[in-house]
């Protein structure tokens, strides 16, 4: 099997959200099965911007599952959303 790189849209829970904060609490919560290659800012409107988190896995059934749930249940996190999976060559 191979691996893929798959992009999460996490949505802070308000403008006031610290990103810079939210971004380490990301880092830390990475499961081991996980290898993060980056994080983007989007901006939205009214001043909300989302984090873009680009992550690595195998390429297996769930294998993004418990990388979406471990950023998910942060705290200031409103919502998750995977916006692309590519296979990796």
């Amino acid at each position: 099997m191979g691996e893929v790189a798959a992009t999460l849209k996490v949505m802070p829970e308000s403008p006031e959200v610290d990103l810079e904060a939210l971004k380490t609490d990301i880092k830390n919560v990475i499961p081991e099965n996980a290898e993060l290659h980056e994080i983007t800012e989007e901006p939205i409107a009214f001043g909300l911007v989302a984090l873009n988190v680009v992550f690595i896995v195998e390429d297996a059934e769930g294998g993004t599952d418990p990388t979406e749930e471990a950023i998910g249940a942060l705290n200031n996190v409103a919502s998750t959303e995977m916006t692309d999976i590519r296979r990796l060559m």
